[in-house]
């Protein structure tokens, strides 16, 4: 029987392990990739649902009324910006509707005068215009007081009928009578018209917006005939504190006409302010939006009369007629913020999906993935495998081929140990049964030695060979050696 069967089972290298550093690295790898992507898609999503278009209603009175047509200028910057809001304007008969609506919390915007009844959950955002109350006399009459006017008949020049009622209550007079001297001013109705004596008014009060009175030429072709005097309302401040809602205002010289100059110098009045107001359950991030979007787009809002070309912050003094919402005080008292204070909700919700996404992937590398190394006492197996062979190794071909695999079981040993792929558990059985096997095969070496001398010397001498297989592998190797 030929030796080379059993020399080339017993040199064929052991299967090799899997790098288990480099597969191992690979994996982490990939769970930091994976983490990261998956921290970006939820921050992403986070930011989307953040952003999420909300609709929010705005109570208008007529469709062609000034809150209407603002709320029309507000949708489409909204909509310009590419805003997560977007409006839904309800119309309604009239202003007063459309704050009762508001009332009923079935709007979350809406616009009103201080004069008008403020619904109690009301909150400022912005204020968009100033009314102007002026007191006109005919040609150079004076009128020294509003005491003076509850004995002539006025004509009131506004917009609306509320305006009536705001005048009769300024003057401090009560339902009879005495309230029909104070009448609306036909629309369209000019001042020389309604001091013509055919009228008997001895006085016009005109609400107007300040922003249209500066524009307006009318006032300045009338003066140039004498037809009015600009009176001052020397009761300014204390009509102020007696009526919430009225404002004390200054007319600056030259306000209404340049030449002739009208007034001639500054002039105290009162007037009133139209604001922009929001819901107080409104969420102040919803509110402070909103307010930010109105101020950094006034020249946008502004209506072609001149309503709302002058908008103005909310007052978030305590004593104001209508609180600011906490959502616009916060934007107005900290106009800039920093990098941190305006993505903190972001890098939160990033650091909370980075922290629960990696301890995820942790997991699963660790209990699941993760090629553990191999323990040096696993090795022992192998080496006493070796050792269960020495017996059967008849030359000293095969008895090598034994110590190169138990060489190579010590090398790749020391490499693992080395690297990682094996691990320190069981080091001293593996020493143990590799000195054990080593011993073996040097034992088994001199015996081999030995009986293959001894066989030599028999067949030399003359005496019987040995015929049996084990025998004639022995002297074919020790004569080929």
């Amino acid at each position: 029987m030929s030796a080379e069967g059993p020399i080339s089972s017993l040199t064929e290298p052991p299967p090799r392990r899997p790098k288990v550093i480099k597969t191992n690295q690979q994996q982490v790898f990939l769970y930091v990739v994976l983490t990261l992507l998956l921290s970006l898609a939820t921050v992403w999503g986070g930011r989307a649902l953040l952003h999420n278009s909300e609709t929010l209603t705005f109570a208008a009175g007529a469709p062609n009324s000034e809150e209407a047509l603002f709320a029309a200028k507000l949708a489409a910057v909204l909509n310009a910006n590419a805003s997560r809001f977007r409006i839904k304007i309800v119309n309604n008969a009239d202003g007063a509707k459309a704050l009762a609506q508001f009332d009923r919390k079935q709007a979350d915007l809406a616009v009103l005068r201080t004069d008008a009844k403020v619904p109690l959950r009301a909150r400022t955002l912005a204020i968009l215009e100033h009314d102007l109350v002026l007191l006109l006399g005919p040609g150079n009459k004076k009128i020294k007081s509003i005491a003076e006017l509850k004995k002539k008949k006025v004509a009131v020049v506004a917009e609306s009928e509320a305006s009536l009622a705001f005048v009769r209550s300024i003057l401090d007079i009560p339902d009879g009578p005495e309230a029909a001297k104070i009448q609306m001013a036909p629309q369209g109705a000019t001042l020389d018209k309604l001091f013509a004596a055919s009228n008997g008014f001895g006085a016009v009060i005109a609400i107007v917006h300040a922003s249209k009175a500066v524009r307006d030429k009318g006032y300045e072709q009338l003066a140039k005939r004498g037809g009015f005097t600009l009176n001052a309302i020397d009761e300014a401040k204390a009509l102020a504190r007696r009526l919430p809602g009225i404002s004390s205002e200054t007319l600056t010289a030259g306000t209404l006409s340049t030449s002739p100059q009208i007034p001639d110098d500054d002039l105290d009045t009162i007037g009133l302010e139209w604001l922009l107001v929001a819901q107080s359950r409104m969420s102040p991030t919803t509110a402070g939006e909103l307010a930010r979007v109105v101020y950094e787009n006034k020249p946008a809002l502004g209506l072609d009369n001149g309503f709302a070309t002058r908008i103005e912050p909310a007052s978030v003094e305590k004593d104001a007629f209508v609180m600011a919402h906490q959502g616009a005080a916060d934007y107005i008292n900290d106009d800039t913020k920093s990098f941190m204070e305006k993505y903190s909700d972001l890098m939160y919700l990033g650091a909370a999906a980075l922290s629960v996404i990696g301890s995820i992937f942790a997991a699963i590398y660790a209990k699941i993935t993760r090629i553990a190394p191999e323990k040096a006492s696993e090795l022992s197996t192998a080496i006493l495998d070796i050792g269960e062979r020495i017996e059967h190794a008849h030359s000293l071909d095969q008895l090598e081929c034994l110590q190169d695999e138990l060489e190579g079981i010590l090398r790749g040993a020391v490499i693992g140990l080395r690297d990682g792929t094996i691990s320190t558990d069981g080091l001293d059985t593996f020493k143990l049964g590799y000195e054990f096997v080593r011993d073996e095969i040097g034992m088994r070496r001199d015996y081999l030695k030995r009986h293959a001398g001894e066989t030599e010397e028999t067949v030399q001498a003359g005496g019987p060979a040995q015929h049996d297989e084990s025998n004639v592998v022995v002297v074919k190797t020790a004569q080929s050696a």
